[in-house]
Formats: C-alpha cells, structure tokens, sequence
C-alpha cells in the first residue's frame, strides 16, 4: 500500500484535467471493460461548465489513475427509466428522491495496476464526499454491476456503509450484469465511521473544517420513505 502522500486529487476543472481523467476512462471502460465504444464521450466537454456534476481525478505522479463523477439532484425520469425492482418490496424511488437531497455517486473507475490498494478510491470518496456535504446533500446513491470481476461492492458496503436497495437490468453502460442500486445516507455513515474511530474516518475527515463535523454531529438524520441504512443484510453479489 502507498501512502496518500503520493497522490493528488482535484475537481475536474479544465480541458487538461478532462483529457487525464479520460485516459482513466479509456484505459477502464472502454479498452479493458468495453462498456463503452468511446471512452472519451462518458466526459464531455460540457460537465466542465455544469453546477450539478462534479467530476473527480487522482494522478499518481502524475499520471491519471483513478477518476469519479458526482451528479447533483440526478432527474427522476432517470430512475423511472431503468425500472427499479425494489430488494425488500418496499422501495418508493419517487417519495425517496423527493424527501431527500440526493446525488448520484458514478463513474467510478481506477486504473488495473492500481486496484490492490484501498487508497485511490478512498481519496475519490474524500474528495467528492468533502463536497457534496458542503453543499447540503444527504444521500448518495449507486449503482453497482452484480458479478462483475472488479465491483466496487465490498468497498462500498464493508468501507463506506452503503446498504443494497433495489435491482434493474438496464443502464447507460455496455454490461450484460444486473445493475444493484445503494443508498448511502452520509449523516449516519459519519456517525458510525466516527464511533468507529478507524482509519477510514481519519483518512476521510482529516482535512475538513470544524464546521463540517458540527454539521453531521447534530441535528436529525434525514430519511425518506422508510429507513434504508441498516435493514436486513443481503447476500453479497459474486465476484467472480
């Protein structure tokens, strides 16, 4: 494992930065995932110029090894589109994007030689989490490949606390595999990660102003339709 000192990690801001973080997304889903035909049209050139996406790029030496894209109050239709199929039978997309300030959390993609360590995911997840707290969002939701080789499940569910919600079969990438939809609530993420005092909080928090902390400390933990961050546990999708 290296250490985050080694690692830079920026909001997408210009053309430079774009073209890096496409060599990520070239390299991962279009070369080696062939999810898409054109790695660089996942990043266009107009998310730079957009208040409600957020894209996210980790240089290692500068070279781009990792990228993340955040989206801000992601469209209902969108999730009418996909046909959500609720895990418990209970899940109401609309009541949820309703009574919640939600972002989508994607695009998720670390370069192969870099997989084995936590840390550039990690970083990606400082850096977009630091943001989308600060501008008053309090869910994620993701979605996740079930099957595929290199999921991100076990660092999203064991890591970062997202909880399994609902499935579909459909989405904007080329996978045959079932999409799972997660939901994180990020007030009661923190508050566990705290009372774990384990390092993926210290990692997450240690560049955060007082301020921040105050916010997740106190106050109620908004929910939507019901309280999907600690229900039954399901089954683990296989890895292989």
């Amino acid at each position: 494992m290296f250490s985050s000192k080694d690692l830079k990690v920026q909001r997408v801001r210009d053309e430079a930065t774009r073209q890096a973080a496409i060599e990520v997304l070239r390299e991962t889903y279009e070369r080696e995932k062939s999810w898409v035909a054109d790695g660089g049209k996942v990043f266009e050139d107009g998310d730079l110029n957009r208040d409600d996406v957020s894209w996210f790029l980790v240089q290692k030496q500068d070279r781009p090894v990792g990228v993340l894209r955040v989206m801000y109050d992601p469209p209902l239709e969108l999730y009418h589109q996909y046909g959500l199929k609720p895990m418990d039978g209970t899940l109401n997309v609309e009541e949820f994007v309703r009574n919640n300030r939600i972002a989508e959390i994607g695009r998720f993609a670390v370069i192969p030689d870099e997989r084995r360590s936590f840390m550039v995911a990690a970083s990606l997840m400082r850096a977009a989490t630091q943001e989308t707290l600060e501008k008053g969002f309090s869910h994620y939701l993701t979605d996740i490949f079930e099957g595929e080789k290199h999921s991100p499940y076990l660092f999203h569910t064991r890591v970062m606390g997202f909880t399994p919600v609902a499935t579909h079969d459909v989405g904007e990438l080329n996978c045959p595999c079932r999409r799972i939809t997660m939901v994180l609530d990020l007030k009661q993420a923190y508050q566990r990660l705290r009372k774990s005092k384990g390092w993926i909080y210290r990692f997450l928090t240690q560049e955060w102003p007082e301020s921040l902390h105050q916010q997740l400390q106190n106050g109620t933990v908004v929910k939507g339709e019901g309280d999907w961050t600690s229900p039954a546990p399901h089954p683990a999708p296989s890895m292989a």
